[in-house]
């Protein structure tokens, strides 16, 4: 799969910039942390980049075994290899999500009493780490604050608000973010290149801005609209069940009921993703906000018939429509209620 044969290998390669950028600060400066913090959604590379981390730390031919200046892992080494292959002793994983009681954050720390055995560092990475419960955070608490010299700690989260304070204050934070969409885009062209894809770069501009901000769903978009041979935009606009937001827009400028309740039903008809549709209509929106206020220039995006109040409030019931397609029996029904409500209130 394309997210698995891709996944970076060096610092260099790590997609997401400003994490590379930290990274690799960190890794230049004389010395390191012992406990790292990785905040982010899904898909932007937190759990890559702590191998790579740990890579990096434990290599053969770099700065960390006094063989040059260079923080990069060599990719070369027995030890660079084992950890690519997720079997180096002194690399520990633990996904929290599954091991997250007390007895397995013993575990953890049990290990880290032992000195490593291959390279200069041992590495626990926990992954989900916000899963943790209240006795292992509490438990793990005293190991961060005394940690062992050759110790470091990687905790990964996508919901920074569930970590105790505590833990949080004891950890140098990197935040990982969106992926932001030119850097999505970038990885989309290294694919392409690598495999030798011949994709119009308009298509990997869609992929990026509908892969929900992460490089792991946009790998795999790519993908599947390569296994399936889509070529065209519109064929992937399809596929992504887009197709047709500038026609809405603009029948909803035109104030018509019967005609909005035609289109969104012919949309469902054709297997049309709702989520998704909002998800770019609120951007358009969005865009036209900023026009209107003369931040973005005219030609950067097409101007609406709507007024600003208009704007604000379609706006509002679309996001209202968003958190209700979690819970409705029938997809298009919050769209189409937002919508009725729209027009309800122009007219009131």
């Amino acid at each position: 799969m394309f997210y698995l044969k891709y996944r970076p290998k060096t610092i260099s390669e790590i997609d997401n910039i400003q994490a590379k950028d930290t990274i690799g600060k960190i890794l230049s400066s004389s010395t390191l942390p012992h406990a790292f913090l990785f905040v982010g959604q899904k898909g932007t590379g937190k759990t890559s980049t702590a191998r790579i981390l740990a890579k990096a730390v434990n290599c053969l031919n770099n700065k960390f075994s006094k063989k040059g200046k260079d923080f990069e892992p060599c990719n070369q080494c027995a030890n660079c290899k084992s950890i690519g292959l997720s079997s180096f002793t002194d690399v520990v994983e633990m996904d929290a999500a599954s091991n997250r009681g007390i007895e397995e954050v013993k575990n953890l720390i049990r290990e880290t009493s032992f000195l490593p055995m291959s390279g200069g560092y041992r590495v626990f990475i926990i992954d989900e780490a916000h899963m943790i419960t209240n006795e292992g955070f509490n438990a793990l608490l005293k190991t961060l604050e005394e940690p062992s010299k050759s110790a470091i700690f990687i905790l990964a989260t996508t919901n920074l608000e569930k970590l105790p304070k505590t833990i949080v204050s004891r950890c140098l934070k990197i935040n990982f973010g969106k992926a932001n969409t030119d850097d999505i885009y970038s990885m989309l062209k290294r694919i392409t290149k690598n495999e030798n894809i011949d994709l119009n770069e308009d298509i990997l501009k869609l992929i990026a801005n509908h892969s929900e901000n992460s490089f792991r769903d946009a790998a795999k978009i790519l993908e599947e609209i390569t296994l399936q041979k889509i070529q065209t935009i519109e064929n992937v606009e399809k596929f992504l069940g887009i197709r047709g937001r500038n026609d809405l827009l603009e029948i909803i400028e035109k104030k018509e009921l019967k005609k909005t309740l035609v289109w969104i039903n012919e949309f469902s008809q054709n297997g049309g993703d709702f989520k998704n549709l909002i998800e770019d209509i609120l951007n358009q929106l969005h865009s036209q906000l900023l026009i209107k206020n003369k931040i973005l220039e005219k030609n950067e995006a097409k101007e609406i018939n709507l007024t600003l109040i208009e704007i604000s409030l379609l706006m509002k019931l679309l996001i209202e429509a968003y958190q209700n397609l979690r819970n409705t029996p029938i997809d298009s029904l919050p769209v189409e209620i937002a919508l009725i409500e729209f027009y309800n209130k122009l007219s009131s």
